[in-house]
């Protein structure tokens, strides 16, 4: 039940903006929300509504935050922001503060989320043996991998002769975090929910002196299920590995903002 207040005016806004259309309803009080088995519990209706008349008791009022008077972003500084991530491949040593992992951790779970569906949990990789165990399970299942002839797996043959030859980590280059997000195998949309997430974490990392990259190679093969590396992280059956980033504070700064092929349009 939505429970509105004196305040509302009856403009439709709340009805327009509702992603599951038709569920809510002008009425003589105010809007009704007719299908509350239907609402993806998104909070749009409450966020948006400019007298803040409207209040859900799944998404409440009083957990939102108001928006005029948060400072925005002018175009050109939040260009400067996202062209200055950067995927970092060389950390520092030093552990961090299991404080600044949770800030990284709880701004994941404002991500966008398909239908509003979320459903993400993290598992954070602090222990430094346990981290090169996870290394070394992730060569396993390359080899494997390129020991049948499996197509997807031959380009990274290079990365496991590195690995086997020089014993240099190139699989999750000696960082010292990692942060692995599960989600319950029915859950048909946990894995684009996780890119959206980690990138979150991505884009917010650096303004706690922190860098990421995405673990590709343990990825993939988390993503095959392989036992071993499900067996490492105490992962339940039920659940499956959805993506992984390497976290910790960068050894070195970069000093230009990094170019990109052309852009390429096609209007119709």
């Amino acid at each position: 039940m939505l429970t509105v207040s004196t305040k509302c005016t009856k403009c439709g806004t709340c009805v327009e903006v509702c992603p599951a259309i038709g569920i809510i309803e002008m009425q003589q009080q105010g809007p009704e929300l007719l299908l509350p088995e239907v609402c993806f519990k998104c909070g749009h209706c409450v966020a948006v509504c400019p007298e803040g008349a409207l209040d859900h008791p799944q998404v409440p009022l009083s957990k939102q935050v108001p928006v005029n008077d948060l400072p925005a972003l002018d175009p050109a500084a939040a260009a400067r922001f996202l062209r200055s991530r950067r995927s970092i491949r060389s950390y520092k040593q030093e552990a961090v503060p299991q404080e600044l992992l949770l800030q990284l951790l709880d701004i994941a779970r404002f991500a966008p989320s398909g239908c509003n569906s979320q459903g993400l949990s993290y598992l954070v990789v602090t222990k430094r043996e346990l981290m090169a165990k996870l290394a070394e399970v992730t060569v396993q299942c390359l080899e494997e991998q390129i020991g049948n002839n499996v197509d997807w797996v031959m380009p990274f043959k290079g990365f496991v002769d590195v690995y086997r030859n020089t014993k240099q980590d190139v699989i999750l280059r000696d960082a010292p975090h990692l942060i692995v997000a599960t989600a319950p195998k029915e859950h048909f949309l946990g894995r684009d929910n996780a890119r959206h997430s980690l990138d979150y974490i991505e884009l917010f990392a650096p303004t706690l002196g922190l860098g990421t990259c995405w673990a590709g190679l343990l990825e993939i093969c988390g993503f095959t299920g392989y036992p071993e590396m499900y067996r490492l992280l105490e992962i339940g059956e039920n659940m499956t590995i959805v993506g992984a980033l390497m976290v910790g504070y960068p050894r070195y700064t970069y000093q230009r903002l990094v170019d990109r092929n052309p852009l390429e349009v096609t209007w119709r």
